[in-house]
């Protein structure tokens, strides 16, 4: 089954190297979707991929993501499947 899920990362996570890092987990993966910064301080990241592929995900984030980020809090929204997603990709 496919699913579409978005994490909402809080923490000391913008000018770390944060999204190349998750750029380059997610093609590891298989996954695709995308990631981008937020005005707030927060990065988005949206993935589509199996529950195994999620999994290692979420897995990943929960393990504290990049060294160079501080994770504080991570928020997690399984989306309705309407976005045609076909690679990963780094969003400004």
């Amino acid at each position: 089954m496919i699913r579409l899920v978005k994490f909402i990362i809080s923490g000391s996570v913008q000018g770390v190297g944060f999204r190349f890092f998750t750029y380059q987990k997610a093609i590891k993966i298989g996954l695709v979707g995308y990631v981008k910064n937020l005005d707030n301080g927060d990065v988005e990241i949206v993935v589509q991929g199996s529950s195994h592929q999620i999994s290692s995900m979420t897995q990943w984030l929960n393990q504290g993501g990049p060294r160079s980020a501080n994770i504080v809090k991570i928020n997690i929204y399984e989306l309705s499947s309407k976005e045609n997603l076909t690679s990963f990709n780094v969003r400004y």
